[in-house]
């Protein structure tokens, strides 16, 4: 049995969930999200979402757990949104946005400017003396995680002087370099 999957969900108060032609539906304050899926029954019972598989074989294991986490993930989203934070560590890197328009200035002969879908809410941050920092808020985990690996993508941190975009808390391996 799916550990995961056997777990019931519980619909906070403020969040609806609506089963229809294999498709799961959540309304909540701070969107709509919707999930297809397959092989699994999905019910609504007692305020609880309830993941069931009616077989044992392994495509339906793997789906269960599949399933359930992505409909937990769809309920905290739209009841409490899901928030990214990354860091420029470099000498004259540089965020700035403008709406929904992203400029970074990382090192390269131009700055580069990103588009940031409708759904993913963009900040930055910057004081002196620290590290500008880009804060990228969504109510769609996927879409959120999507966005935030394509800036980090620009610039990777690198292993010698830990240059480039990070996670906020993210530990990097760091190697010694070259020894005199």
């Amino acid at each position: 049995m799916s550990r995961i999957g056997k777990n019931p969900i519980a619909i906070p108060s403020g969040v609806t969930v609506d089963v229809a032609n294999n498709v799961v539906t959540v309304k909540g304050k701070m969107g709509q999200l919707s999930q297809d899926f397959a092989d699994i029954s999905v019910k609504i019972e007692e305020g609880q979402v309830i993941v069931e598989r009616s077989a044992d074989d392994k495509d339906q294991r793997s789906k269960h757990g599949l399933y359930r986490a992505l409909i937990n993930n769809m309920i905290t989203g739209v009841s409490t949104g899901f928030t990214k934070e990354l860091e420029l560590v470099g000498v004259g890197y540089r965020a700035s946005n403008a709406g929904q328009k992203l400029d970074l200035a990382l090192g390269f002969s131009h700055n580069i400017v990103m588009d940031i879908a409708p759904e993913v809410k963009v900040e930055t941050v910057s004081e002196k003396g620290k590290n500008p920092i880009i804060k990228l808020t969504s109510h769609d985990k996927q879409l959120l995680g999507a966005v935030a690996a394509k800036i980090r993508g620009f610039r990777r941190p690198e292993p010698y002087k830990g240059k480039g975009i990070k996670f906020v808390g993210e530990v990097l391996r760091r190697k010694a370099g070259k020894s005199a």
